[in-house]
């Protein structure tokens, strides 16, 4: 009895090696499938994507130029003279322009998102500063303003868009 036991071990034991060891080769064929099937899909994916991503850039960049202050004054012209009306209507140009464009954000990374919102948050800041002044109190004098603090210093969007082409050349 003792030796029909061992006799069945001994047919046993290499029967469980070779189906753990089948098994085991087996499974390990099966995730590779399983990753090469993913990293196909995802370069599929990556090949449609890319241009629907640089097609994001693109409009946040020419967003960027588009409230440029210096382009930005001189697209939109004064409808009176009061310079609060004047602040309004650019204020409203670069928000109705942020709403045209909201749709990319899920094209381009939270960061660049981020850099974009600001600069377009600067740039408002930086018309309200300049129409609290006391010295400018027509619409004109404002135009004249800020195009002359623009001179001096770079534009919020020069920034973003700095950071834009940088990212872009990351994506190469």
């Amino acid at each position: 009895m003792e030796l029909d036991i061992l006799g069945l071990l001994l047919y046993c034991i290499p029967a469980i090696v070779t189906g753990a060891i089948a098994f085991l080769f087996f499974k390990e064929h099966v995730e590779n499938e399983s990753r090469r099937r993913d990293f196909l899909i995802q370069k599929d994916l990556q090949k449609e994507a890319l241009p629907m991503r640089l097609q994001a850039y693109e409009r946040m960049s020419l967003y960027l130029e588009r409230i440029k202050p210096s382009k930005l004054l001189i697209r939109v012209q004064p409808t009176s003279s009061n310079k609060e009306d004047y602040e309004s209507l650019l204020i409203a140009n670069i928000e109705q322009e942020f709403d045209h464009n909201l749709a990319q954000q899920i094209y381009v990374t939270d960061k660049c998102w981020s850099i974009t919102s600001t600069a377009k948050n600067a740039t408002i800041q930086m018309i309200r500063k300049a129409t609290i002044s006391d010295k400018i109190d027509t619409a004109d004098k404002l135009r004249e303003t800020l195009l002359t603090s623009m001179m001096d210093k770079r534009s919020p969007s020069d920034a973003a868009l700095s950071f834009i082409k940088e990212e872009v050349s990351d994506i190469w």
